[in-house]
This record gives C-alpha cells, structure tokens and sequence, in this order.
C-alpha cells in the first residue's frame, strides 16, 4: 500500500517535471529548474524506502530522499527571493549552499556515525517493513536550517508585497504555498501520522504550483519578452560578437539586411571580414570609441531611390550578469522615419531661408531708415558733406588693423556693429537748430554748449528708435557711440567727462576716424590740412585726447587713410567743396 503510494507521488512528479521541459524557456529562474529536478529524485528515494527489505536499502533509500530534504528549502528560498527582486550576494549564497552540503553530508553518515540517526531499527509488520529511527544533533539541526529558511522567504514574500510594486502579487501568493508545504510538509506531517510522509505529495503540489508560476513571470519580465518578440517578429535584426570580435551570431532578419553575414562561421574573427569593415566593425570601433550606440545605416538602390531603406543601428555591451562579454547590435528599420525627418528638414530649411531672407530685408530697411536719417542730419549741416560715409569707412580701415592680432579679445559681432554704428555718431544733431548747425564761422560759448548737447541727444534718439530691436549689441554700442565719440582720454571731452577706459571701446575707436575726418576735410572755418599735420595732431593726442593703447593700430593704418583722401581729392570734384 505505501510502495503505491510513494510510486504515483514519483510517477506523478516526472511527469510533472517533463511538462517543464515542455515548458522550459532560457528565461527561467534556474533555481525551478533545480526544484522540478530534485523532487523527482527525493521521490524515489522514498520509493525505494518503501521497498526496501533490509536497513542498508532503507538507509540508500533515506540518502537519496534527503537530497531533497536539504536542498529543497535552499534553492526555494532562493527562488522566492530572486522572484521578489531580492539581490542575494554572492557570499551569502555560499554559505547557505555550504550549509546544505555540510547537512547532507552528516544525512551520508547514516548507518556508520549517530549524528544524523542515532539508531535505526527495522521489523516486519505483515508483509512491509516498519523502521523505527532515533534521530541524532544533525537531524534536528537541520529542521532548524527549515526553520530559518521559511522565515527569510515569507519575510522576503512580505516585504516584496509591502515595497515591490513591480513584484506581481498573484506570484507572491502563489510562493506562500510551496514555502508553507514544505515547512508542513518537515514538521507538520510527523504530528498527524508517523507512518505514511506525506512530504512526496506535498512536491508533487508545489510542482503544480511552481508551473503556475513560471506562467505567469514569463509575462512579467518585460526586458526578456520584448527581446523575443523582436527576434520572432522579424523587425529588428539581433548580431552578437565577443570582445575578440569573434562572432557568435545572428538572427534572420540582419542577415537579410547585410548580407555578409551569411558567409560568417561562428567564432570567426569580424577583423578577417574585409566586406564587414565598413559598417559592422566600424560601428563596434566607433563604439568604443566615442561611447555613442547609435548609428545610421543606409542601403541605396541605385535603379530605385524609393527602394532605399534606413535602418539605425544600436551597438551596446554584452553581458553575462554583471560582466562585459561583447557587443550586441540591434538594427530597426527607420526608414520611415528618416524620409519624415528629410522632409521636415527640407521644409525646415526652406522656411529658415524665406525667414533669413526677409529678416535680412527689415534689417536693410531698418538700417538704411536710420542711414537716411543720418543722411538728413548731415544734409542740414553745410560744413560736414560726406562726413558720415567717410567717417564709416576709416572707422572700418582702423578695425581692420586692429583685428589682425585682436589682443583685445574682442568678437567679429562687434567689430561689424561698430563699422555699422560709426555713421549715426552724428545723429544727435538733428535736434540743434539751424542758425546754430549752417553758422559760417566760430560758435560763441552759448553756441558750443547748444552744440555739445548733440552728443547725449543722439544716444537718446538711438535708444527710442532701436528700442525694439533684438540686437541688444548693436543698440548698445550704437548708443555709446553717439553719445561719448566727443569724450577725451584726459577727461577734457564732452558730454560726461569721462576719463581711460571710463570711455566705452568703440567710442574711443570712432573718436580717431572722427577727428582725423574733421581735420584733413575743408570746412567753412578751416581749409583742409595736409596729411602731415593730420597725422602729427593726432599722434600728438595719443594718451590725452585718444587711447594710447589703439596708437600702434592708427599708424598701421594711416597709409589706408591717406590712400583712401587722395583718391576722393582725385575722383569726387566736390570733395574740397563745402556746401
């Protein structure tokens, strides 16, 4: 009757274990795959116990049995943390396993040493053998491993439902049974018969169990599953390479997508594939290289244009647990995408051009409106035709020289704001009445002051007209301009009396093509001076009067000026004319 029993829990238990087979996937925990092989094994223990005619193949019986009684709990345990999300270190799974070993070595002294059985003792009983065994320290030792066991894995079980949202509860229900059948299953069972072990069929449920399980985790572990639906599904192609760059393998679709890998044999070196080079080394190299994954890769159909596909390439480390093994690429098509972005970027630049174009537009329009204006001043003022434009352009000779070695340090962006702000110096005069700007001859002291005052009146102007505009560089240095091209070094200038580098730079830079204007220029109370008295009156203001630091830069550039005032004396008639 007993050997029936204990043969259909083993009959029952391998087919059990067979359907995981059937079952398996490179997924599982492999602490169940251990579970569904162990029980089995500790079943036929119990079969040949029940069959066993004499102590030495009860004792062979009980051996075999006790493999599962000491290794069972463990890789449960095991497997119920791993479930949880429970990192188990390494150390510590040495020592449980030594534990396991250590306890099943004692279960090997049975029938030599009374550690784990003290005695046993066997007498028929009509037609079956009944053992009577007095266990020893080892025995009880090792329900108090049991024990221990089944507190730390319903603690993990609690602390996963409590703090492991990603955790399924209906797996965490599902791993209190196989924890509390074994525990019934070790001590429990001996309370209700010490006859029959009930722990067999206790195996037998907790495979059952376990199957439930595995059912139901091959659907929570999203990484694994999606990884296969893309293999399966064919969309992604999936190479795979060691560190040597000794391949390892591919799925159907990359080898469609290149097609070099056909002609690839696992564990040849990549470096010996001249046609894989180009693309699949090279994105490993580039890689590891400059630590980006991703890459474009193009097929062209020279027939067909619409035949080209995209496909963007993902190279990442290979792992084998916590340790880089190779690289894996994965390549999606994306040529979809690509032909969106192509057109988007063609629409992009179109609508950035269109955008330039009329930007550049309102800027010529914006500045050719202050242009004019400053035109309109200078018109108003029949002692200074032309100064604007001449003004402009020695301004711009001056910059020239001095963006050779630029030790100032300064931008293209403010050069060109500065060439572009020198004609509006002026500006401010517009607000000065006629009587005192078309006077021929010396200002008296009131006359001068109303002069003087053009200074500050034109950065106002400028600061009103260019209030709206998003160059806040050029509204800036514009203003400086207008308002401080009068200032002096020695702090003997106008309007603010401002002194070194008090003075903003490009005023100071305005101040020399400005004098020097006003000096080799006829006007109605002055003739127009030779180029050497130009030159020895503003060398003779270097430090007072002008920046000594722009002296080597003026020198550099005053074969420019003189070039540039006798090709105007030659080629305008009314350049020594005033108006």
């Amino acid at each position: 009757m007993l050997y029936t029993y204990y043969f259909a829990c083993l009959l029952a238990s391998i087919i059990l274990s067979l359907l995981y087979v059937y079952k398996w996937h490179k997924h599982f925990e492999v602490n169940i795959t251990l579970i569904f092989v162990l029980i089995p094994i500790a079943n036929l223990g119990y079969v040949i116990e029940s069959a066993s005619k004499d102590i030495n193949q009860f004792i062979a019986g009980t051996m075999i049995t006790y493999i599962g009684g000491c290794f069972l709990p463990l890789f449960i345990n095991l497997c119920v943390l791993r479930l949880c999300k429970i990192h188990v270190k390494r150390w510590m799974r040495l020592i449980v396993t030594t534990i396991s070993f250590v306890t099943y070595i004692s279960v090997l002294t049975i029938g030599k040493l009374p550690y784990f059985y003290k005695s046993i003792e066997g007498e028929m009983v009509g037609h079956e053998m009944v053992y009577q065994k007095e266990y020893g320290i080892w025995h009880t030792l090792l329900f108090v491993v049991i024990g221990c066991y089944f507190v730390v894995g319903l603690t993990g079980i609690i602390y996963a439902f409590v703090k492991k949202s990603e955790v399924s509860r209906i797996v965490l229900i599902l791993l209190i049974l196989p924890e509390a059948l074994s525990l019934f299953g070790f001590w429990g069972a001996r309370l209700i018969s010490r006859k029959i072990e009930i722990l067999p069929i206790l195996y037998v449920v907790a495979q059952l169990v376990y199957l439930l399980i595995i059912r139901r985790i091959t659907f929570y572990n999203i990484n694994e599953t999606v990884i296969d639906s893309m293999v399966q599904t064919g969309e992604t192609g999936l190479i795979s390479f060691d560190l040597g760059y000794r391949y390892l393998g591919s799925n159907e679709t990359a080898k469609e997508i290149i097609p070099g890998l056909r002609n690839l044999h696992v564990d040849q070196n990549l470096i010996e594939c001249e046609f894989l080079n180009h693309n699949v080394l090279h994105w490993i190299k580039h890689f590891k290289d400059e630590s980006e994954s991703k890459n474009l890769y193009v097929i062209r159909d020279p027939e067909n244009e619409e035949n080209n596909r995209a496909y963007i390439v993902d190279v990442n480390y290979l792992y084998h647990g916590s340790k880089i093994k190779g690289y894996d690429l994965l390549l999606r098509d994306d040529t979809k995408n690509q032909k969106y972005i192509e057109l988007l970027d063609k629409y992009n630049n179109e609508l950035e051009e269109e955008v330039d174009r009329k930007t550049k537009r309102i800027v010529e329009m914006h500045d050719n409106l202050i242009m004019s204006m400053a035109m309109m001043v200078e018109g108003r003022d029949n002692s200074t035709g032309g100064h604007v434009k001449r003004v402009s352009d020695c301004t711009r000779m001056l910059i020239d020289e001095i963006k050779k070695d630029n030790k100032f340090g300064l931008s293209d962006e403010f050069f060109r704001d500065v060439i572009k702000a020198a004609p509006l110096h002026d500006i401010g005069k517009i607000t000065v009445e006629d009587a005192i700007l078309r006077k021929e001859g010396k200002f008296n002291d009131e006359e001068y002051d109303i002069m003087k005052s053009h200074a500050a009146e034109g950065a106002k102007i400028l600061h009103k007209i260019l209030d709206d505009t998003d160059d806040e560089s050029y509204k800036q240095i514009a203003e400086n301009v207008a308002h401080y091209h009068h200032e002096r070094i020695d702090g003997k200038g106008y309007p603010d009396h401002l002194t070194g580098d008090e003075i903003p730079f490009e005023a100071r830079i305005v101040a020399i093509a400005d004098v020097y204007d006003a000096l080799a220029c006829r006007r109605v109370y002055k003739g127009r001076m030779s180029f050497e008295e130009v030159d020895s009156i503003i060398m003779e203001g270097m430090g007072t009067q002008f920046d000594k630091d722009l002296e080597e830069y003026y020198v550099k550039a005053r074969e420019h000026f003189e070039e540039y005032y006798t090709s105007l004396q030659e080629n305008d008639a009314d350049f020594d004319k005033v108006k």
